[in-house]
């Protein structure tokens, strides 16, 4: 199991300084990844960091650390650009980039506050579509590309990212809705949701087994799990017990504007 930060970009009053200390810390501490929220807009009284830019600046400070978005909703982004910036931060990151991907979280805020109502099945066709061209740009080779959202007429991207075959993908997705882990399964790694309040260990052992069905293998395939936990040196059962069932990750959950609880989280390290 490896262990993580997993933090709003909403959380900190939005203040990338604090971030990028939390993140320098949690590589002290021995965490194995730092990663951030990708959301637009939560509210007119939330301060929102960027999370691009902060993980630029956090890649520039780091040297070990797993870093990525959980997740970006791809589909409101032009992959052209995501592409570019992920290969940015690859390189920057010293290849430790992982891009966490989905439909969005908030079909309010994420799309029609911005005047893009754009339906789940649409969504989804982009998601995929924006996959597909990620993949190609990273290639380094010649691609064009015509789906029903997006053309591409032959260009080639260097550099390429430092990872091969390519960045990870982590795809999220709200479980017992199997579409999404069908996705996932195509790809290098899953972060599932639940429609409940939280993901119990009899979800994650289904999510597990669906995934391996759609896949020939799960070896170096990531499955994240989360969760908020009090530190200190006992590890709560349900973490191993996620193991045992084939989870890699666990990421520690934090929200708000608690520098100094989530400092002192991050200092004690994972277990």
């Amino acid at each position: 199991m490896k262990y993580g930060v997993y933090i709003s970009n909403f959380a900190l009053q939005g203040d990338p300084n604090k971030f990028l200390e939390l993140a320098v810390a949690a590589e002290d501490a021995k965490w194995d990844g730092f990663f951030m929220w990708d959301h637009n807009y939560a509210g007119k009284d939330e301060l929102i960091a960027d999370p691009w830019i902060t993980l630029a600046a956090i890649a520039a400070r780091t040297e070990k650390i797993r870093i990525g978005t959980t997740v970006t909703p791809l589909p409101r982004r032009r992959p052209e650009k995501v592409a570019r910036e992920v290969t940015t931060l690859d390189i920057l990151s010293k290849g430790q980039f992982v891009l966490g991907v989905g439909l969005g979280g908030s079909s309010e805020n994420d799309y029609r506050k911005f005047g893009e109502d754009v339906n789940l099945k649409e969504r989804a066709e982009r998601l995929d579509e924006s996959l597909a061209i990620l993949e190609g740009l990273w290639s380094g080779r010649p691609l064009s590309f015509s789906g029903k959202h997006y053309k591409i007429d032959e260009v080639t991207f260097n550099p390429r990212p430092i990872q091969r075959p390519r960045v990870p993908i982590w795809c999220a997705g709200t479980w017992p809705i199997k579409a999404p882990f069908r996705r996932a399964a195509r790809y290098d790694g899953v972060f599932p949701l639940s429609m409940s309040e939280d993901m119990s260990l009899e979800e994650y052992s289904d999510v597990v087994n669906y995934v391996k069905k759609h896949r020939e293998s799960m070896k170096d395939y990531d499955v994240v799990i989360m969760g908020t936990t009090a530190g200190g040196p006992e590890k709560p059962s349900w973490i191993d017990e996620s193991e045992a069932l084939g989870c890699t990750w666990y990421v520690e959950v934090m929200m708000g504007d608690h520098f100094d609880k989530f400092l002192e989280r991050i200092v004690e390290g994972p277990f």
